[in-house]
């Protein structure tokens, strides 16, 4: 009987929002927090300090979105170019793109900001140097490095898009005249990016998310500002919160906006376009009527050339002046990139045959395993740190949060309210705000409701595992609701209750499509464990950089060194997700350009 009435949709809401009242009476005005809430530190003027606070967040947001802005622009352009290049059949060029590729997406944004803030500037002649730190050398280093690491995951999402595209689409543009530029550009391009929008926007909108890394090269961004009014007031939850609500708000808008894209570029006819579709039609047409007009009298130019030109004999000529041009420029080119790239690799040979091998051979037992086994026995692990302390909150984060994943992830496919508006709520809240503001989260308030502060080690898994869980929900949920509804209708004709039905017949089909994506979000929780920096923790970065501060003049092989240990660890990862994706997938055409 009790099943019948939680049935029904009124009864649903009646029960969340009964839970709601009683949380927000006991956590209101029952549970003593020892904690005295002042949010006027956010909008009165501080007497200690003689300005209001929050006017730093109002700052702060304003460099997160120019950040975001221009490392967009600069993943973007490097994005095309590069997934343009892992589909050359010039050899030299395809190899060179998915080294870029591989090497940025296989190491931590956190590690490639140090890098370019801490051991670009000493490869430098000294002029070039302080005319960096002239420039703003923090913004700069700040925006370029994100654009870069943006950009290998950009180029992934491009060059699956253009692949996505029928192999006879591009032989028939080639067999109509089309030169491969124009096929590009005309056929390839335009098609690819109406696929690729969506997976597009979600790096755009990681971007974002990720700009708060700034922090760590001084830049005073929205969660720098947060954690300076927490230094300044000791109101962190004040100030979190704050952070909280503004990185949400941003990321609500930036979705918006590629809902209102996505509809605009999609092929609805005018008669089944819905409300969206008209919205995003008419606030997009002040953009695009320029370029309309401007190219209907591209077209009737190009109508009255070809009139006026009937001269078949000069045609031809031009024709195969222009085609000779091309092959000539072409094997200029071709040289040119040879040369530039063999510089490159000989200039970068040339600086590692410069490193002090010495520094690196004694401390990469430090970078391993810290002090471990001779640590104080009140340390966690007996002194252990490094890369074995990442590698172990990876694998616990990610199998906690398998579980909270596989949990949340059905109840974001349920029907009944109970289920869905809580896992909705818990996926959106935690995906639309960066990990290191989790952190923070986590670290700073666990011990306001417990009285007690946890050690940053399980600050950080904790928080790496609710992260972690938000987004293998989604995973789960995309899994499940790529089967065919039969799937599950069939399964509950033959007597299955719900739970038996996704036990025994939904989840081990879906599981299959899962596991790649399973293995990918694995590689990326193990290069966010990098994070924990930020508390404290002992974990790879974190010992490099007190390397680094101890030794001073050798970042180029710390850094390096960091790098190339997170590299190897996720590239043997990433080929296994490769490898999972190829045996399950049934695609096999690669194309090429």
């Amino acid at each position: 009987m009790i099943n019948r009435y939680l049935e029904k949709t009124w009864v649903q809401y009646l029960c969340l929002a009964t839970v709601t009242a009683i949380l927000v009476y006991y956590f209101g005005w029952v549970f003593d927090f020892g904690y005295k809430f002042d949010w006027s530190v956010l909008y009165k003027e501080d007497p200690s300090y003689g300005e209001v606070l929050g006017g730093m967040l109002v700052t702060g947001l304003n460099l997160t979105i120019s950040i975001s802005l221009m490392s967009s622009a600069i993943a973007l352009g490097l994005g095309i170019l590069f997934g343009l290049g892992r589909l050359s059949q010039f050899k030299p060029v395809y190899y060179f793109c998915t080294c870029y590729v591989e090497f940025f997406r296989n190491t931590p944004l956190l590690v490639q900001l140090f890098f370019w803030y801490f051991a670009l500037p000493m490869g430098l002649p000294e002029a070039a140097r302080n005319f960096l730190f002239d420039q703003n050398f923090e913004m700069l280093s700040a925006t370029v490095g994100l654009g870069i690491y943006t950009s290998s995951f950009m180029a992934e999402v491009i060059r699956a898009g253009i692949q996505s595209i029928p192999k006879g689409l591009l032989e028939a543009a080639y067999s109509s005249g089309l030169t491969p530029f124009q096929t590009l550009t005309k056929i390839i391009l335009p098609l690819a990016f109406r696929a690729i929008i969506p997976p597009l926007g979600s790096e755009f909108l990681n971007n974002m998310k990720n700009s708060s890394l700034a922090m760590v090269v001084g830049v005073p961004e929205i969660c720098w500002a947060s954690q300076q009014i927490e230094g300044m007031t000791f109101k962190g939850f004040e100030a979190t919160t704050a952070a909280t609500v503004i990185y949400l708000s941003l990321s609500l808008t930036i979705a918006g906006i590629l809902t209102l894209v996505n509809w605009k570029l999609q092929i609805v006819p005018v008669k089944d376009r819905t409300l969206g579709h008209k919205f995003a039609h008419m606030l997009f047409w002040p953009f695009e009527a320029p370029f309309a007009f401007i190219a209907k009298m591209h077209r009737r130019i190009k109508r009255r050339r070809q009139d006026d030109f009937s001269l078949s004999s000069a045609q031809a000529a031009r024709k195969a002046f222009i085609a000779k041009l091309s092959k000539v420029l072409g094997l200029i080119w071709k040289g040119t990139f040879l040369a530039c790239l063999g510089f490159l690799v000989v200039s970068a040979l040339y600086g590692v045959s410069k490193f002090n091998f010495e520094v690196i051979r004694e401390n990469i037992g430090t970078m391993l395993w810290w002090r471990f086994p001779e640590g104080d026995p009140n340390e966690i692990l007996w002194g252990l740190g490094g890369l074995s302390f990442s590698i172990i909150m990876s694998v616990i984060a990610i199998s906690v949060s398998f579980f909270i994943g596989l949990i949340v992830g059905i109840g974001r496919t349920s029907k009944n309210k109970l289920f869905l508006i809580p896992s909705t709520l818990y996926i959106e809240l935690i995906r639309g705000n960066p990990l290191i503001m989790v952190i923070f989260w986590i670290y700073f308030f666990i011990p306001i409701l417990t009285g007690q502060f946890l050690n940053v080690f399980w600050s950080a898994t904790i928080a790496l595992t609710v992260f972690t869980g938000a987004y293998l929900a989604e995973i789960v949920r995309s899994g499940i609701q790529n089967l065919p509804p039969g799937q599950f209708e069939a399964a509950v004709s033959t007597g299955l209750t719900y739970w038996q039905a996704m036990r025994k017949v939904i989840l081990p089909q879906a599981l299959k499509q899962m596991l790649p994506a399973i293995v990918g979000q694995f590689i990326a929780i193990f290069k966010d464990t990098s994070l924990a920096f930020v508390i404290g923790v002992l974990e790879l970065t974190f010992v490099a950089q007190g390397l680094n501060n101890r030794l001073m003049i050798y970042p180029f092989e710390i850094y390096t060194t960091v790098a190339f240990l997170y590299f190897i660890c996720c590239y043997l990862m990433s080929l296994v997700a490769r490898r999972l994706e190829r045996k399950l997938s049934t695609e096999t055409f690669r194309l090429q350009m």
